[in-house]
């Protein structure tokens, strides 16, 4: 008997979600040193853990964005 399409759907993305959120602390907890980050023409220095996240999340928001204008580009 096939799996509800909704119920299936939704059960798969939160796996996903759940394994992604499980790799991005993992990833953060390993990567506590300090680094020295460039931007433009200052110098910060901070936890690589912290700069990993700022990445995630600009990349997110990137994400999102672009997700946003493909669908009202459909519309």
């Amino acid at each position: 008997m096939p799996p509800e399409s909704g119920t299936y759907w939704q059960r798969i993305k939160f796996v996903t979600i759940a394994i992604l959120v499980i790799l991005v602390l993992i990833i953060a907890l390993q990567n506590t040193a300090n680094v020295e980050t460039k931007l433009l023409f200052a110098s910060v220095t901070m936890p690589r853990a912290i700069l990993l996240f700022v990445m995630l999340a600009i990349g997110f928001v990137i994400g999102r964005l672009t997700a946003a204008r493909a669908s009202r580009k459909r519309d």
